[in-house]
């Protein structure tokens, strides 16, 4: 986390733009939990979520100071990624808080998203990183299951007007497996919607 820590404090010590107010970044992904817990792992890129806040100039600054291929990637083994808004899978509304040990930066207020909602947000790729990422939350107190039960509907309920909806069982599947291999209980019902096959 200290690396994190410092990474995001050099960007703020770097950047040269002026403005009225500090720029919310929001985190997401394992560098959300390396920020809120005391989990850590190697990760190549700190995602940041897309937000009105983040005009065309802001984004091009951020990438500029700390995306990849930069000095700050180079020094510190990650960089900055903006994630386009509509690509996670999220609860509605996503829970962002307040990072404390960042509380102190001049350009940046830097919110990380809560735990929770990083365990269903990686239950759409589920690759072997992501596995591992929520294991540990489980493992570790982190994550409570009946929160995780109702986190995760919300973010069902929220998916099925996207035009990736039919994506929905495997997301489903991917928390059954959750349910049983970690938390040790039966799988919960999750209703799809009317149209679609019960899977």
């Amino acid at each position: 986390m200290a690396l994190i820590r410092d990474f995001f404090i050099e960007l703020d010590r770097r950047w040269k733009q002026t403005q009225a107010e500090r720029i919310p970044l929001r985190v997401i992904g394992s560098t959300a939990l390396m920020l809120h817990t005391r989990y850590e792992r190697r990760t190549k890129d700190s995602d940041v979520i897309e937000t009105d806040f983040l005009t065309e100039p802001v984004r091009v600054a951020l990438l500029d100071i700390a995306g990849q291929t930069t000095e700050l990637h180079r020094r510190y083994g990650m960089y900055l990624d903006i994630v386009a808004r509509a690509i996670p899978f999220l609860p509605h509304p996503p829970a962002y808080r307040l990072v404390e040990s960042l509380e102190n930066l001049k350009n940046f207020s830097v919110d990380a998203l809560d735990a929770t909602d990083v365990v269903v947000s990686k239950l759409k790729r589920f690759n072997a990183n992501d596995a591992g990422d929520v294991e540990a939350m489980v493992n570790m107190g982190v994550v409570e299951h009946a929160r995780l039960i109702e986190r995760f509907k919300s973010a069902v309920d929220g998916y099925e007007l996207d035009a990736r909806v039919e994506e929905l069982p495997k997301f489903i599947a991917n928390f059954h497996v959750v349910e049983r291999d970690w938390f040790q209980v039966p799988e919960t019902r999750i209703d799809l919607p009317d149209w679609m096959d019960d899977r």
